[in-house]
């Protein structure tokens, strides 16, 4: 699986995205606002469950590596994982890559390819009260934020709030 937009590249993810994979679940700009940093085996057994073969009747996620078209680095990360017919869209992008438009891209590109070649229509996303980054991301996508659960994540010892956001994309992109 692979699809572009204008300036990137998503493609499912594959054994040499493991060092990619590892520093965004390690590096602590990245998983401040998202988790603590897992051991080195919990961050193994998610990639290996990201290497599985997917399609629309899989529960694990969808994992897809962002490549910049005109350099070919790695940027991060993007997917979702279905469940009751309703997509929930997660994306990480490498610090210095974040602040140029490349997780609305992403994602935008993902809300469109699904929807046309999945026929998904609904989608969800859960981000960790302050991280506002994340959701600039998903209302400039069209998300709109639909529930805030009190202390619902613990990171760093302290309780966060997570933010729901949902989309119905039943309207042309």
């Amino acid at each position: 699986m692979e699809f572009i937009s204008n300036r990137l590249i998503m493609s499912k993810i594959s054994l040499i995205h493991q060092s990619l994979f590892h520093t965004l679940h390690t590096d602590p700009t990245v998983i401040s606002l998202c988790f603590d940093e897992p051991t080195l085996a919990e961050i193994n057994a998610k990639f290996e469950s990201r290497l599985k073969p997917w399609d629309p009747t899989s529960s694990d996620w969808l994992c897809l590596v962002v490549t910049h078209q005109c350099t070919g680095e790695y940027v991060g990360i993007t997917g979702f994982c279905l469940k009751d017919n309703i997509a929930e869209v997660g994306f990480m992008f490498l610090p210095q890559y974040q602040g140029f438009g490349y997780a609305t891209e992403s994602l935008m590109a993902l809300l469109e390819y699904s929807k046309q070649h999945l026929g998904i229509n609904h989608y969800s996303a859960v981000v960790t009260e302050g991280n506002v980054n994340s959701e600039r991301v998903l209302v400039k996508s069209g998300f709109t934020l639909t529930q805030i659960v009190p202390d619902a994540y613990e990171i760093g010892g302290k309780q966060y709030c997570d933010h729901i956001y949902h989309l119905n994309n039943t309207i042309s992109l």
